[in-house]
């Protein structure tokens, strides 16, 4: 069985990002200049958005993720979209780390409204948190991701270190053009932070369908980047499904990480199963099959039946994806929509 659940809980996200909901005009100049290709309009991404009464409540989370627990998920991740779009987010904390079996709760945010909620997550039970920052220049932030919230995010990393949620782990997807010659000063900031830093390949999972392989920064030429500036020694990982490289910076606590699911994909190992915001559940984040748990939990199913679900879903999980491959095609969500 596998061990870790993502859980979306909104596919709702006040951020625009480039590689996910690409709408700004920022993103279709950049896309115009340099492919002629602007992304897809905003018309069509806002149409996706679920209406509240298809969104899974708290109580129906809280039972898959019991029944889950019992099946052996260990791990529970909370996404969305951006999870603190979620009104009380943090009873749905305090339901999941009353679940025996649940050792490890951590939430991945854009940072945006995590000071409003850090003291409240934490009391609730939350462990880890981490934060998206794909730049330390402000300007270039606000390209990146539509808004001005670079110094919210900064505030927000401090904040989850203030208040012992360990490790703060922080994400950065390398995008070639927009942000690869920031690689170096994202690192010397992990270094002064004592910061877990994870770059991350751009995914074709933008709801813009605006991908193009030349925009991935491969994995092997951030470490390749790092390592002539920095003496970085290899991590042994904790789990054989660990997504991430890891090496520790020099010096100090900070330890770099590289996912590069495009140019080294690490499906043989994944244990990852994703629930989305609506209730449908995922085996890959590039799978073309979704499997309808939400109607069985509103059906009245019996415990017994959804844990059977969740087993017959595991069995069908796929080997690998096929990005680069000529037969690949983009899942109909994006990552806004399936969780991260």
């Amino acid at each position: 069985m596998l061990q870790d659940l993502r859980v979306s809980v909104t596919d709702r996200c006040n951020f625009r990002c480039l590689y996910c909901l690409p709408e700004t005009e920022e993103a279709a100049n950049f896309y115009q200049n340099r492919f002629g290709q602007p992304p897809a309009s905003a018309a069509r991404i806002t149409r996706q958005w679920q209406h509240h009464d298809r969104i899974l409540t708290f109580e129906e989370i809280e039972r898959v993720v019991t029944l889950a627990a019992g099946l052996g998920i260990e791990k529970v991740r909370l996404t969305g979209g951006e999870p603190l779009l979620r009104q009380q987010l943090e009873k749905l904390v305090e339901k999941i780390a009353r679940i025996p079996g649940i050792r490890d709760l951590a939430l991945t945010s854009n940072g945006f409204f995590f000071p409003r909620k850090a003291t409240a997550l934490r009391d609730a039970g939350l462990r880890r948190v981490s934060f998206s920052l794909d730049s330390l220049d402000s300007a270039n932030f606000k390209k990146i991701t539509g808004r001005d919230g670079l110094e919210l995010v900064l505030e927000s990393i401090d904040l989850a270190r203030e208040l012992g949620l360990q490790p703060v782990k922080v994400n950065a997807v390398m995008i070639r053009g927009i942000n690869d010659h920031e690689i170096e000063s994202l690192a010397e900031f992990a270094l002064r932070k004592n910061l877990v830093f994870r770059f991350i390949e751009f995914m074709p999972l933008d709801s813009g369908r605006a991908w193009h392989r030349e925009l991935v920064v491969p994995g092997r030429e951030i470490l390749q980047r790092l390592q002539a500036r920095y003496a970085l020694q290899p991590v042994a990982g904790r789990h054989a499904s660990e997504t991430a490289q890891r090496w520790a910076l020099p010096g100090g606590q900070a330890e770099i990480g590289i996912i590069a699911p495009v140019s080294e994909p690490f499906c043989g190992h994944c244990n990852r199963l994703r629930l989305t915001a609506d209730g449908k559940i995922r085996a890959c984040l590039f799978s073309m099959a979704e499997h309808d748990l939400r109607g069985l939990l509103r059906a009245g199913a019996a415990d017994e039946a959804i844990r059977d679900f969740l087993r017959e879903v595991v069995w069908q999980k796929e080997a690998r994806h096929h990005i680069g491959e000529a037969e690949f095609v983009q899942p109909a969500r994006t990552m806004s929509c399936i969780g991260g």
